[in-house]
């Protein structure tokens, strides 16, 4: 599947590499700019997959440009780049509905992989809220929280099957998932049992 892109990059030589490497990788670049708020509309004209948007940019910072962007209630995947990697930087990114972020200066060989992560950390995020929405739909409370703890306890599960059973991130996702549809059981209930050792892939 081919993945549509909008670049939102300020400094033009970095945008000219990105859009390089998308296009050597078989991404189709839809759109491209210099600014935040002409990233939001690009996103909105092209409704592409993925939208890579520079932190600092003139019209609109791209944090701002992601909140813009996720209240269009599209499902396009949003990956940061920033020249730091602050923590409280990446919280605020997470809360502006960032899937992913990548710092600069990057190497070629790092880009395809963070949007990849980007669009699997999207698709478990979708999967959780859903799940979230489906048990609220049944009369639990405090949707919100739950979700968190969802995230939280999928999050821990999906470290202890990558480091202790060497599966990378999407199939430790993919596995906890699976499990919770064939057991007709809630992720977070997955992530709890291998997280206590009960569960094993």
């Amino acid at each position: 599947m081919v993945r549509r892109v909008v670049i939102a990059e300020d400094e033009a030589i970095i945008r000219l590499d990105l859009k390089e490497i998308l296009q050597d990788e078989g991404y189709d670049v839809v759109g491209e700019t210099g600014r935040g708020d002409e990233a939001v509309e690009l996103v909105r004209r092209h409704e592409p997959d993925v939208a890579i948007l520079d932190v600092k940019m003139p019209g609109m910072d791209g944090l701002a440009a992601a909140r813009a962007i996720a209240e269009l209630g599209s499902d396009v995947v949003v990956l940061v780049l920033t020249a730091f990697s602050q923590r409280a930087l990446i919280e605020e990114a997470r809360d502006a509905g960032v899937a992913a972020y990548l710092v600069k200066p990057f190497q070629r060989s790092e880009l395809i992989p963070a949007v990849e992560q980007a669009v699997a950390r999207a698709r478990e995020e979708r999967a959780i809220e859903d799940e979230v929405a489906q048990a609220a739909e049944t009369g639990s409370e405090g949707v919100a929280e739950d979700k968190i703890e969802t995230r939280r306890m999928v999050d821990g599960a999906k470290d202890l099957l990558m480091d202790r059973y060497g599966l990378d991130e999407p199939d430790a996702f993919a596995f906890i998932q699976r499990t919770a549809m064939a057991n007709r059981t809630r992720m977070l209930e997955v992530a709890r049992q291998v997280l206590e050792g009960v569960l094993t892939p």
